[in-house]
């Protein structure tokens, strides 16, 4: 695989998060570093994320989770940086009861297609974001689709430990990103 930034949301994914059990194991991914895991800044938070694409030798791959999914959305409207793709797991619903106050400036995602390859993953019981949620803005953003079942906010309460089913779906991702685009020949 590439060069990839790993992207958590509210808290940094702790020890039992698979984002965290990636990035130790895979020496290709390094988490974006912004001011405050806790008190989420978007403007601090994009300029993290500029920083961490910046210094990458060639596009990176963005594997975003949560708050950090709309992190991407906002960011990738503003900054001409190039990355690869996006992988967004657990996008969360701005409009939700249950959308954390202290992250009230990452609302009001742009709503147009992003500009390179996303995937959204996402749970049937997240509560933080229907599954109506992730296909409306799968629908916004151009993006492919997948759901994973029942597991939650996909995160380290969900049992998932090393994740991978979501580890497959990310080297798949990554695959067809690496793909030359096909021409067909037969006219």
């Amino acid at each position: 695989m590439k060069d990839i930034i790993i992207l958590p949301g509210i808290g940094g994914s702790g020890d039992a998060h698979w984002q965290t059990r990636w990035e130790i194991s895979s020496p290709e991914m390094r988490r974006f570093q912004p001011s405050d895991w806790d008190r989420p800044d978007l403007t601090d938070w994009m300029s993290a994320l500029d920083r961490a694409v910046g210094a990458s030798a060639t596009p990176p791959l963005l594997v975003a989770h949560s708050l950090a999914c709309l992190l991407v959305a906002h960011w990738q409207q503003l900054s001409s940086l190039a990355v690869a793709g996006a992988f967004l797991v657990a996008v969360p619903d701005p409009q939700s009861a249950s959308f954390p106050k202290e992250a009230a400036g990452f609302g009001n995602p742009p709503s147009q297609e992003m500009r390179f390859p996303t995937l959204i993953v996402a749970s049937a019981n997240d509560p933080f974001g229907t599954l109506e949620h992730a296909r409306a803005r799968a629908d916004l953003w151009g993006s492919g689709l997948v759901e994973i079942g029942a597991f939650g906010h996909i995160n380290g309460q969900s049992g998932l430990e090393e994740w991978t089913q979501g580890k497959a779906l990310l080297t798949a991702f990554a695959a067809g990103l690496a793909k030359p685009d096909r021409c067909d020949l037969a006219e």
